[in-house]
């Protein structure tokens, strides 16, 4: 199998993460208003943490459970953030997941990483769906999700313990054959 693809998109390119931005991810996710909008992020971070995560991708790529791109901003190369597909072959489907730093919301960086991300996921992998589990309570992360035509499948009521507190998560959705002008 080949290596982790690039995606480029008009103001970023998606690539395989690099051992050499360990120290950027850990700075980044290592504040906790990260870990407290995502479901699989601990605080504290890790020390090592960053390594370990990045060492697993290319494993993760060939043997088809996960692909995971840094989201790096095309005028200064600045990393932003992280996106990625776990996918389950036999289904034909996968679940999509990001975080971005916190100094780069608000900017749509998250919404045109997701559309590249979603539409290799598509057209590269061969996916028939992409799903997506998130905090009920991080409204901007559903937003992300609904720009691209994600649809609202359900509330999974207390699904998830967050700092020792159950959380509601709402799954949603998008087929293959939903995607317009992606």
């Amino acid at each position: 199998m080949t290596s982790i693809p690039t995606l480029d998109t008009e103001r970023l390119v998606l690539r395989a993460f690099v051992r050499a931005d360990a120290p950027i991810v850990q700075r980044l996710v290592s504040e906790r208003v990260i870990a407290d909008t995502t479901l699989n992020i601990p605080h504290p971070y890790p020390e090592g943490g960053a390594e370990t995560w990045i060492d697993a991708h290319e494993r993760q790529w060939q043997t088809r459970e996960g692909v995971h791109f840094a989201v790096v901003r095309r005028g200064d190369h600045a990393l932003l953030g992280a996106m990625g597909l776990r996918p389950a072959m036999h289904h034909a489907h996968a679940e999509i997941g990001y975080w971005i730093g916190s100094p780069y919301w608000g900017q749509g960086y998250a919404t045109e990483a997701a559309r590249a991300v979603v539409g290799f996921g598509f057209a590269g992998m061969g996916l028939r769906r992409i799903f997506a589990h998130y905090l009920a309570r991080n409204p901007a992360s559903g937003r992300v999700l609904a720009k691209l035509g994600f649809r609202h499948e359900g509330l999974l009521r207390r699904h998830y313990l967050k700092w020792s507190q159950p959380e509601d998560v709402i799954v949603c959705g998008l087929l293959a054959d939903e995607l317009e002008g992606l």
